[in-house]
């Protein structure tokens, strides 16, 4: 029989990432916001399980704000659902509209940059969620080595708007095996392993900065025990991993 693992704080501190519990070094939370020195706006959104062709992006009709849609299919049978995002940024402020979007989706990452100009007649205050403030002398970002970002509680993904919106999914099949689905967006699919020590099943992932990602991920955590404290050999495990996401089928021992 093997046997999922329960989300267990790792230490009195809680999850180094309230975001994902795997999540073991690097920068913390679901979104990263930065603006750049020639006052474009970087934002790094996670969504796992995204192909890169898997998402669009709108902007509304005043060009004060950006909608992104993104599904991430459902890859293997046992996986519950797909999994649909909507995510929404833009401006505060009165004097600037976007002028131009860059999108790329990596990993289950997407990247943004959005570029803005200086209109002629000023437009009331709109504000949006998670918005990017105007003023052409203030930076505005997220700081993703916040101590909030840590925390005993995990947070759900706040823009899944349909599947499972934790990091992790386990199932119990008929024959015995356990399959399992790790979320760790950013980490190139050859960049994950898998071990098995005194019957723990253990991933690791590094995602490397790209872009202007602030730094490097790191992720590591046992998702899995054995019945008997044994090792098995690992190409007796199924592993898929695609799109910032490793999924095991672990035989019983």
């Amino acid at each position: 029989m093997v046997v999922p693992l329960s989300a267990i704080p790792p230490s009195r501190d809680g999850f180094y990432a309230i975001n994902n519990q795997f999540l073991a070094n690097g920068p913390k939370g679901f979104q990263e916001l930065k603006t750049l020195e020639n006052e474009d706006m970087f934002i790094r959104v996670d969504f796992p399980g995204v192909p890169q062709d898997g998402m669009k992006v709108v902007v509304d009709d005043t060009k004060t704000a950006v909608t992104v849609f993104a599904l991430a299919p459902k890859e293997h049978k046992h996986d519950s659902s797909p999994r649909n995002y909507i995510y929404t940024t833009g401006l505060v402020c009165k004097c600037c509209e976007i002028s131009a979007v860059a999108a790329h989706m990596s990993d289950g990452v997407l990247r943004l940059l959005l570029s803005k100009t200086q209109i002629a007649t000023q437009r009331p205050l709109v504000v949006k969620d998670h918005a990017w403030t105007g003023s052409h002398k203030v930076t505005y970002g997220t700081d993703p080595h916040d101590p909030v970002l840590t925390g005993r509680v995990l947070q759900p993904h706040p823009w899944v708007k349909q599947g499972s919106l934790m990091s992790y999914e386990s199932k119990q099949l008929q024959n015995g095996c356990l399959y399992v689905r790790v979320d760790m967006p950013g980490v190139p699919k050859e960049r994950f392993t898998v071990s098995v020590k005194s019957g723990m099943v253990m991933v690791t992932g590094d995602a490397p900065a790209v872009s202007h990602d602030s730094g490097g991920r790191f992720y590591s955590g046992e998702v899995a025990m054995l019945s008997n404290p044994i090792d098995i050999p690992i190409r007796q495990i199924k592993i898929i991993s695609k799109n910032g996401v490793i999924r095991l089928i672990i035989p019983p021992a």
